[in-house]
């Protein structure tokens, strides 16, 4: 197999969901495993790598907005509100 690259490992973590971030989490950690720790696609790699364990606890990948407000009419019927930069806690 070639050498991966930075184009690779966007190319799985691009169109992650926080439905299946824990399997791709698994592939990045594959495709870079065998680099060295100071090489920059590694580096990239573990940095896809932490955002996906974040946004398996989380319901979205939005990048804009805010948390939604618990006081909004409808709350107690939106299934989440944990985006990717703010994820629920990790079980234990």
């Amino acid at each position: 197999m070639a050498e991966p690259t930075i184009d690779d490992i966007r190319a799985l973590v691009g169109p992650a969901t926080p439905h299946f971030a824990f399997q791709i989490r698994a592939r990045v950690r594959e495709l870079v495993r065998d680099l060295p720790e100071e090489h920059p696609v590694r580096r990239y790699g573990e940095e896809q790598v932490a955002l996906l364990e974040r946004l398996g606890y989380a319901s979205s990948k939005a990048e804009e907005g805010g948390r939604e407000s618990q006081a909004r009419i409808g709350w107690e019927k939106m299934p989440s509100s944990a985006p990717e930069y703010e994820p629920l806690p990790g079980r234990e």
